[in-house]
């Protein structure tokens, strides 16, 4: 066979010797692609869902947890503080009404005494002798009465048979007047001397309780003028003065129950009633003069103390309050972060009144109804998404019951980490110092989505 023959072509349908190999090579391509796809799904699939729930994780973190206090009136402050001053319900200071020498004495400085109960004794010589003499000049007054009743009954009957003249009957008749005058005007400076006798016993006026004792025996005693002996006072019930300012006066009228604290007993209120007001306002303090009685049956107020008085009930509408750690202080003034329905702050304006250290009267910007932010970060601005976690009493907020810290676990703010995963992110949590409610900085782990401890 020639070289022709052999080149020939071969018929359709037959192939050469390598065409198995090829078909066997392009079949394992083909396996070997899907194993590869298959392994690249089967990976990227875990790593899909995890940084599925990483993002959402994240998204969720980014929202700072906050808390959220309600304004209420000010039932803790009640009204303003006012000075007030603490009086006896009853008090005289003790003069002598007769001139003389102390005797004696028979009470002291704190002695309770009771009305009519004996004091001191003065001795009066110069008064006695005086008595004495009076005495001595009614007798005569009262023998020379005598003496003239019995001439002018005398006369009386004498001039029924003319034995004497109309002129001399009359001039015994008004001898006899004369005499009975004279007898009344002894008899009345003999009591009026008896009178000044008796007060030679110093006796209480009422009872209460004798606050000062400034005589002694021996000392010279003088009606006019002299020193005060004793000095009385009843403090079983006590008047309160006080001076509220015209603002405050709206509604201050008898009846109405203010509270009286005094400094030298911390955390002691008493309470008393307005009794009577002055019923103007003085036009040179423009203060209202209001008069309370206080019981002071068990002697627990001193009389003469310096206390403050408020009025809870004196004026109509009670204004709101807020803790002090609410608000943040700008260029555009005072103001809150309020909380709306949908989770947004609303930054406001508010005007403060009073400050009460730990909280603050509110005057205007909020109401009642508002959820106020607690230690908002000094970058909050408008249009911040929040969540809301707790919502604080207000009573808890209040002077003597503690100041929640924020940073309690499962009460600070989260991190809001944004790094790449496996990158650490920078966020707060809640590490405040507890009774402080002052939140820390702290870092979260933004990239593991957890926080640090």
């Amino acid at each position: 066979m020639n070289a022709s023959e052999s080149n020939e072509v071969k018929p359709a349908g037959e192939t050469g010797s390598d065409g198995p190999s090829a078909a066997r090579f392009y079949g394992l391509v083909v396996v070997a692609v899907v194993v590869v796809a298959i392994g690249v799904v089967a990976g990227l699939l875990p790593r899909i869902r995890q940084r599925t729930a990483l993002a959402a994780e994240q998204g969720g973190k980014a929202i700072p947890s906050v808390m959220v206090v309600m304004p209420e009136p000010n039932r803790w402050g009640g009204g303003i503080l006012i000075p007030a001053e603490i009086k006896p319900w009853v008090e005289a200071s003790i003069h002598a009404r007769a001139n003389g020498f102390l005797k004696r004495w028979l009470t002291d400085m704190g002695a309770k005494v009771e009305a009519g109960q004996l004091l001191a004794e003065i001795e009066t010589p110069e008064l006695d002798q005086e008595l004495e003499r009076a005495r001595h000049e009614l007798a005569q007054a009262e023998a020379a009465l005598e003496l003239s009743k019995i001439t002018a009954e005398r006369y009386a009957d004498l001039v029924k048979t003319a034995s004497v003249s109309e002129q001399e009957n009359a001039e015994k008749q008004a001898d006899f007047k004369l005499k009975t005058a004279n007898v009344a005007a002894a008899q009345a400076n003999v009591r009026r001397l008896e009178n000044m006798q008796s007060f030679g016993r110093v006796i209480a006026p009422f009872a209460g309780t004798v606050t000062a004792r400034k005589t002694d025996v021996g000392e010279l005693v003088a009606a006019n003028g002299g020193q005060e002996l004793f000095r009385l006072a009843q403090m079983d019930k006590l008047r309160v003065q006080v001076r509220v300012p015209q603002p405050e006066a709206v509604g201050i009228v008898p009846g109405v129950v203010g509270e009286l604290l005094i400094p030298e007993q911390p955390g002691r209120v008493f309470t008393g009633q307005v009794a009577r007001t002055s019923g103007e306002i003085s036009s040179d303090s423009r203060t209202l003069l209001v008069e309370l009685e206080v019981d002071n049956a068990h002697g627990e107020i001193l009389a003469g103390s310096f206390a403050q008085v408020r009025f809870p009930g004196g004026k109509k509408g009670g204004r709101l309050v807020l803790p002090a750690n609410t608000l943040l202080f700008r260029p555009e003034g005072p103001q809150v972060g309020v909380v709306q329905p949908d989770g947004k702050v609303e930054m406001r304006t508010v005007q403060l009144g009073r400050d009460f250290g730990q909280f603050v009267e509110i005057l205007g910007g909020v109401n009642p109804t508002n959820h106020v932010l607690v230690n908002p970060p000094d970058s909050l601005t408008n249009g911040t998404t929040v969540k809301v976690t707790e919502v604080v009493k207000l009573e808890t907020l209040m002077p003597g019951t503690g100041m929640p810290g924020p940073g309690r676990p499962g009460q600070g703010m989260p991190g809001a980490g944004m790094g790449k995963p496996g990158m650490q992110g920078q966020g707060m949590q809640g590490e405040g110092m507890q009774g402080e409610g002052m939140p820390g900085a702290g870092k979260g782990e933004a990239g593991k989505g957890k926080r640090e401890p």
